[in-house]
């Protein structure tokens, strides 16, 4: 806090004189010398850079073996640090917990493509995250604190199922089974039951941000799958091939996601789950409802106005400040992208800019005006 700021309360009655003093002490006595602590960071960030440059510079001469064994080091070190000194670096900060578990976990990842580097070897990319996940996914469940390590899990288990299904259909691409279609479908909708996990452990673990973070991660996983669905629908791609080529596929992937909304809603009883849970339902119906609106240009973009309506339902219901506004800027600029899907020779003369240009504007307004007056107060996250 600066000291100029103190001095203008006082000056201007919001505090005592005596508060003034106190508050001058504490800051005197809390001073942080940060051009002091701005030069130590510079050193250090020299030398971390200069010894990044010397390895560069040798790495091929640095026999594979050698590295690898370091890298191996360092992961084990990393891991002791967690196994045995836990409980200090937590109350020296929660995060500094976090940052070595995410660490510990990247230095996991990293390792497969140096091992892949090392011995001249090479594999679809989903079988080194498959080990990574099968390796280090508990270690980020289990001490996981926060967006890091949540983002890991649930980053890693998309990135890996969907790699693992363009791999599928690539190398079957003239004829998918419907067996194997309704495999991609299902595994590619797995993700989305860690919010109905994360959300029962919310109330029972020690680390409930963690699993907050999870479940909204999840949450947003089943969203932006299903307005993606309603956005190819409109494009008319649906039945081009891969896991829109049958209407099953949809249905199924969104008959998870639905028993997950169920059990997000039945893991969280209030508010906040019922709500929760309403937009992964939500969510999981879209799928088969854009397979049928496939190539109406009109209906899909409504379909998909109407599940982030649903969303702003739901914000508002829930007091979610946040996704309603975001629920509100999403349908604006949707309403926005299908102006222009129906403009179409229009906007090629100046009158249909001019036209485009003001409807964009009043769009703009308008949601800018529904945000400011019907926006929850700011309340609990999801």
């Amino acid at each position: 806090m600066s000291t100029r700021k103190i001095a203008l309360w006082h000056d201007a009655g919001l505090i005592d004189a005596d508060t003034r003093d106190r508050l001058l002490a504490h800051e005197t006595a809390h001073a942080r010398p940060l051009a002091l602590w701005a030069v130590f960071g510079i050193g250090a960030l020299a030398i971390g850079l200069g010894l990044v440059s010397v390895v560069a510079s040798n790495w091929e001469e640095i026999p594979g073996q050698v590295r690898l064994g370091v890298h191996l080091a360092l992961i084990a070190a990393m891991l002791t640090a967690l196994y045995w000194r836990v409980e200090r670096l937590s109350l020296a900060s929660p995060w500094a917990v976090e940052a070595v578990v995410f660490v510990t976990a990247a230095l996991g990842l990293t390792f497969f493509g140096h091992l892949g580097q090392v011995y001249q070897t090479s594999a679809p990319l989903w079988q080194p995250l498959a080990m990574w996940l099968a390796l280090f996914a508990p270690l980020l469940l289990l001490m996981g604190r926060g967006w890091p390590a949540a983002l890991a899990v649930l980053g890693g288990a998309v990135w890996c199922v969907w790699d693992y299904a363009s791999a599928a259909t690539a190398y079957r691409a003239a004829t998918p089974s419907m067996a194997l279609l309704l495999w991609l479908a299902l595994l590619t909708a797995m993700p989305v039951l860690f919010a109905p996990v994360a959300a029962w452990l919310r109330a029972r673990s020690a680390r409930p941000d963690f699993w907050r973070r999870l479940e909204q991660l999840a949450l947003a996983y089943a969203v932006a799958g299903a307005s993606f669905a309603a956005s190819i629908a409109s494009a008319g791609e649906w039945g081009r091939g891969g896991l829109t080529r049958e209407w099953a596929s949809p249905t199924l992937s969104g008959a998870v996601a639905v028993l997950a909304g169920l059990g997000v809603r039945v893991a969280r009883p209030g508010i906040s789950g019922g709500m929760a849970g309403a937009i992964i339902i939500g969510a999981g119906l879209v799928p088969p409802m854009a397979y049928g609106l496939d190539d109406l240009t009109v209906p899909a973009g409504l379909l998909f106005m109407a599940l982030w309506a649903g969303i702003a339902a739901a914000a508002l219901a829930a007091q979610w400040r946040g996704v309603f506004q975001l629920a509100v800027g999403v349908i604006a600029l949707r309403l926005i992208i299908l102006s222009f899907e129906l403009a179409g020779d229009l906007l090629t003369s100046g009158f249909g800019l001019i036209a485009s240009g003001l409807m964009i504007l009043g769009i703009a307004w308008a949601a800018v005006r529904v945000s400011k007056r019907f926006a929850p107060d700011a309340g609990p996250a999801a």
